[in-house]
């Protein structure tokens, strides 16, 4: 017999709260150390961005939490979250956790078709939207808005933050499902415990760091690496919410004094093509810290030849955030994410079925034991969805890899149709979705298509209804098309137009083969 197998690090306690664990500690220890800052501004003064103290965060959370009880909601009701990167975000989604609530972080970018499917489908008792995301819920569903949330904060004492059980609901987030509809991936509050095998197996992260992360707050990268992890470890975080420019990224960090910056390998590769870093003052950076996507070894080495600072990856997911990556004091093999984390227990397992481990070399499933409190509880509503992640006593995501001899882990893409869009994961078939109902489409297929070296994009291959009509061979329209029904990260960068799409014997679309096509 095999010795057990699974999670070696410290358990988490059996009464156990996210938003307490992230803020009370620090508020206690350090009340007026700056815990966080929200720049606007990119170019303005540090002393105009909004400063929080960890004792001001502290309370105006467990503020938030009094307010949302005061809505008269059970133990457990998810409240979305429809807003931009503001303090407002943070607050609400801290607070609905100290209140024993389950907030659902949403994507700014969504159109009001997928916000409504996913108020629908979480079943969300309260929608909180920023002014200029406005939507009208469907009956039954509270309104918060801006003046609403305030009123919120202000109405009651602060709380004690809710005595739950580690294994309680902490928050919902939605990502590709295999059958083209976005599902819920439910999280408990043991899944901030879940991340402590990161803090020296990725960030050696200190108390004393800056972090600059720049995504959003609808992502598990930025809701873990951007405000959870600093604020457990007594860090401060810096959050820009202002104009897209990639232009501000390296002012921001020379502002700010960052210590890590974390962002996607694609985010990293723009900032060294538009700025010259010479320019800048990067003297506090200490490394950069990157996942979502593959990191090239050409985009590495770029960085460390202009920068001389490293670029430490992760590799994870949406049920169950990182658990390999590379770290300080460690060599990085390029082209590798890592190793596994510190306690954590993954494996390659054989594709076509069994729970004994490959040995090193030999590419299988990625898998991680089901055992470890950063995996999720489960797919929201979808037990159908949760049939093929399970085998035995471990979590399969999908991914094809072989560990070397040494432990490091080295990618063989995706076992299923799953893409990968600047660290977003997107069904293929919700795009063909969206696409088959234009009136020029007859059939479309839906992949990820390489650019060059390190970079792809989503394409869209289209067989035309008429392709003699004046729109039936012009991607615009059908681009059009996408972006007004789809968020901006899931619609085609491309449409190719074909005679017909590769098949299987069964009549089945051969995605894989379609980049053939790719001009």
């Amino acid at each position: 017999m095999h010795p057990k197998r699974g999670y070696t690090g410290e358990p988490p306690p059996t009464r156990f709260n996210m938003a307490r664990y992230c803020l009370q500690a620090a508020a206690r220890a350090t009340p007026d150390k700056v815990a966080l800052v929200v720049v606007s501004d990119a170019d303005a003064p540090v002393e105009v961005a909004e400063h929080w103290s960890y004792a001001q965060l502290d309370e105006a959370v467990r503020c938030t939490a009094a307010g949302l009880r005061r809505l008269g909601l059970e133990p457990g009701a998810r409240l979305m979250i429809r807003m931009g990167n503001t303090s407002d975000y943070v607050l609400l989604f801290f607070g609905a956790i100290a209140a024993g609530y389950v907030p659902l972080p949403s994507s700014a970018q969504l159109t009001e078709a997928e916000a409504r499917f996913l108020l629908s489908d979480s079943g969300a008792r309260v929608l909180a939207m920023a002014d200029d995301l406005r939507i009208q819920p469907p009956p039954g569903v509270q309104t918060l808005g801006s003046t609403e949330i305030a009123v919120l904060r202000a109405g009651d004492p602060a709380m004690d933050y809710a005595d739950t059980a580690a294994v309680d609901p902490a928050f919902l987030i939605y990502t590709s499902g295999t059958t083209g509809r976005p599902k819920g991936v439910l999280h408990a509050q043991r899944s901030a415990w879940g991340r402590r095998p990161m803090y020296q197996g990725w960030y050696g992260i200190r108390s004393d760091d800056v972090i600059l992360h720049a995504g959003a707050f609808n992502w598990t990268y930025t809701l873990g690496v951007g405000l959870t992890d600093p604020w457990a470890n007594g860090a401060t975080t810096v959050l820009y919410n202002g104009p897209r420019d990639v232009k501000v990224w390296p002012a921001l960090l020379e502002r700010h004094r960052a210590t890590l910056f974390a962002a996607v390998p694609g985010l990293y590769r723009q900032i060294l093509k538009y700025n010259d870093l010479r320019e800048y003052d990067l003297s506090c950076l200490r490394h950069g810290l990157t996942a979502g996507e593959a990191l090239s070894p050409a985009l590495l080495e770029q960085w460390r030849t202009t920068t001389a600072k490293e670029l430490y990856e992760a590799l994870g997911m949406s049920e169950c955030s990182t658990y390999i990556s590379s770290t300080p004091g460690e060599p990085i093999k390029p082209g590798s994410p890592g190793k596994a984390q510190p306690g954590r227990c993954v494996a390659a397992l054989p594709i076509e079925g069994g729970e004994e481990p490959l040995p090193p070399g030999e590419i299988g499933l990625l898998a991680v034991h089901r055992d470890d409190p950063g995996l999720m509880l489960g797919y929201w509503n979808r037990p159908e969805e949760e049939e093929w992640v399970y085998r035995g006593e471990w979590f399969i995501g999908g991914d094809l890899v072989h560990f070397d001899a040494d432990g490091y882990m080295h990618y063989h893409g995706r076992n299923d149709d799953v893409m990968n869009a600047m660290g977003y994961r997107v069904s293929p078939l919700e795009v063909e979705q969206c696409l088959s109902q234009h009136p020029a489409v007859a059939e479309v297929a839906v992949t990820e298509v390489s650019v060059r070296e390190g970079l792809s994009v989503i394409a869209a291959f289209v067989v035309p209804r008429d392709p003699d009509e004046p729109d039936g061979m012009d991607a615009a329209p059908l681009l059009a098309h996408a972006h007004a029904h789809l968020a901006a990260y899931k619609c085609p960068r491309e449409i190719i137009f074909i005679d017909s799409l590769p098949r299987t014997v069964n009549g089945k679309v051969r995605r894989r083969d379609l980049a053939q096509w790719h001009r």
